[in-house]
């Protein structure tokens, strides 16, 4: 209120009375509308963590930065289910409309075009299966199907020696070829299929790193499904540690902790999918040169590769063909992989390459007891 030359009272700033009655309310409401906006605004903590479910199994992201706004949050939310639903509905054997079931059913052996992100996981398959001479494989699904494995509903049990021979006849990474030109996959036998559940994860974790790079992020780990890629450094300075499973049916425990700078890690082994007949355990890695389920004393392989979706299919390789073809071929090639052996006594003993050891981390030993906890 102020004083008229008259020395009458005026209403503040022309008001009237029932206005100045409303006047503290209104600076109430304006008050916690503007807190409210710069919460919004407000930049979230430094680690932002993001995970969901994709390709029938989970993700995590996990990423090192400052000054991201809640706003920047749901954007960065957005991007990783973009890029991993993408990967899905083009890759996805589930899915009867992704373009791998569509091809799945091109029963011809002309050309049938792909997407750029098809092709390419296609073409690090058969880099891959090259490289391996055949024991990593996307063609070897029917083969998985056969023995009761995968997306069948077969009682798990060997199949007929006749039914094996004929399924033979159309698996073989050798069956498909790839046209870089039209972009494209010829199948040489018209009823080959393919798989790509042991690449495509991997996939998805590079998609989703390169998505980070290309906004500007430095520090991150990404996972899918176990496949694991790193970049930068963690919280708090040094690189990230990832952890190998203990590889054992009953318990989930850590066997080995690998440090990672600007590499993927993955990994394969027996022992999640199996069942036993006769007292012989038979397991979901099917070796597509025999047709039939590995049979040696390797439990897992784990593969540090720059790609995580090369990492993914090189794991699964050097598992099908074991702790002796797989270690000689993988040291062979500078590659870094750690293989976890049985031995007879029920313990389990760790077999590192020479470029893997080269990458550091921890473990207690490099045997692991059978009585340790």
């Amino acid at each position: 209120m102020t004083s008229g030359s008259s020395g009458q009272r005026v209403p503040l700033l022309g008001l009237t009375p029932r206005a100045r009655h409303l006047l503290p309310v209104f600076l109430v409401v304006l008050v916690v509308l503007t807190l409210m906006r710069l919460c919004s605004e407000r930049p979230t903590e430094a680690l932002l963590e993001f995970r969901g479910p994709t390709m029938g199994t989970t993700y995590s992201v996990t990423i090192v930065a400052k000054g991201v706004s809640s706003a920047g949050r749901h954007t960065l939310a957005a991007m990783i289910e973009d890029l991993l639903t993408g990967v899905d509905r083009l890759m996805s054997t589930y899915d009867p409309e992704s373009e791998l079931s569509r091809f799945n059913r091109h029963s011809s052996t002309e050309a049938f075009a792909v997407s750029p992100e098809t092709f390419e996981v296609l073409r690090v398959a058969l880099e891959v299966s090259e490289l391996t001479g055949g024991a990593f494989d996307v063609t070897v699904g029917p083969l998985v199907a056969a023995w009761g494995f995968g997306a069948t509903d077969r009682v798990p049990a060997p199949p007929q020696p006749e039914e094996l021979a004929a399924l033979r006849q159309r698996v073989g990474y050798r069956l498909l070829e790839l046209d870089p030109a039209s972009r494209s996959v010829v199948k040489r036998h018209p009823e080959t299929e393919c798989d790509l559940s042991a690449v495509a994860k991997g996939y998805g974790v590079d998609a989703v790193a390169r998505g980070l790079v290309e906004r500007g992020y430095t520090d991150f780990l990404v996972e899918v499904g176990g496949e694991t890629k790193a970049r930068g450094e963690r919280e708090g300075g040094g690189p990230w540690r990832v952890a190998i499973e203990r590889p054992e049916p009953a318990r989930r425990s850590i066997f080995k902790v690998v440090e990672l700078e600007n590499r993927a890690l993955a990994t394969s082994g027996d022992y999640r999918s199996y069942y036993e007949k006769d007292g012989v355990m038979l397991s979901h890695l099917i070796d597509p040169r025999s047709g039939r389920p590995i049979a040696h004393g390797l439990a897992s392989v784990s593969v540090v590769h720059p790609s995580a979706a090369h990492a993914d299919a090189l794991a699964t390789g050097l598992g099908v063909l074991g702790a002796e073809e797989g270690y000689t071929l993988a040291e062979s090639r500078g590659l870094a992989a750690y293989f976890i052996v049985r031995e007879r006594d029920g313990g389990l003993r760790g077999i590192p390459t020479p470029a893997f050891e080269s990458l550091g981390g921890q473990d207690g030993s490099a045997r692991v007891d059978p009585a340790e906890p």
